[in-house]
């Protein structure tokens, strides 16, 4: 396994594991762009991925616009593995780095995701968009989590 930050060559592939997801899938792909990614992991943000014999597995993007998780995905098969937890730990220490801002991201509820957030420190703080669950992380909660900042 190889843990890197992306790069504009990974685009297609973080595409096809964001389009494989079975919990939190778009209802029309077309919905999030090439450039739309390319915005968020060069200009707005800062992306990583997790490859496997030069195939994307799992990526994570953090927009340091809005203060939020934009994508923490993996392909089905890679799920349980560890993968998404070290994807989320380099991307908040990233994140924590450049700024002291809360970060902010939304999940459905009632699935694996929110438990996710919420064993990896997340506090609930509200409801986001169509009734997915608002969590956030401050700096001072990651440094209880985190080893790294």
């Amino acid at each position: 396994m190889i843990y890197r930050e992306a790069i504009a060559a990974d685009i297609k592939q973080i595409q096809i594991v964001r389009n494989a997801v079975t919990e939190n899938p778009l209802s029309n792909p077309d919905l999030i762009t090439d450039e739309d990614c390319l915005d968020f992991i060069s200009t707005r943000g800062n992306g990583w991925v997790c490859e496997i014999d030069n195939h994307i597995v799992g990526f994570s993007i953090v927009d340091l616009k809005d203060n939020n998780i934009w994508a923490l995905f993996l392909k089905p098969e890679f799920e349980k593995k560890g993968i998404g937890r070290r994807l989320h730990d380099m991307m908040l220490d990233w994140y924590f780095k450049q700024t002291k801002s809360n970060v902010w991201l939304g999940t459905s509820p009632k699935t694996r995701a929110e438990t996710f957030y919420r064993k990896a420190g997340w506090t609930e703080v509200g409801i986001h968009g169509d009734g997915e669950i608002k969590f956030e992380m401050t700096y001072e909660n990651w440094e209880k989590y985190s080893n790294i900042v």
